[in-house]
């Protein structure tokens, strides 16, 4: 089976469209770029899609603080890097008890039992 992931959605009507397609997940790119999502917008995209659709936020050498501050509001399923990051920074979401905001649990309760 294929997992597939379509990055630089910026429109509810795209995502929309790929998931109804047979995209499992949805990139939000909050790096620069000309496919960068406003925080707010995937946060509109992500109320609108189904509660299995995984939604991955894109980074590009971003500051904890800031992808701190994007995964307190949009709920994601996983952190994507694409700089410099070390492993480490990369690990870091892994031991922190809000990697997942409680929203998140909401639109997928089994969540709760997994171990993060």
């Amino acid at each position: 089976m294929t997992w597939i992931k379509i990055c630089g959605i910026t429109r509810i009507e795209d995502a929309l469209a790929v998931v109804e397609a047979g995209a499992d997940a949805l990139g939000f790119i909050f790096a620069k770029s000309p496919r960068r999502i406003e925080l707010s917008q995937a946060v509109r995209i992500a109320e609108k899609l189904p509660p299995l659709v995984s939604l991955v936020g894109v980074f590009l050498d971003q500051g904890a603080q800031e992808i701190q501050k994007v995964i307190a509001s949009c709920p994601l399923t996983a952190l994507q890097f694409h700089g410099q990051e070390s492993p480490e920074f990369c690990r870091a979401g892994r031991k922190r008890e809000d990697c997942f905001p409680k929203r998140d649990t909401q639109r997928c309760p089994h969540l709760e039992q997994l171990q993060l």
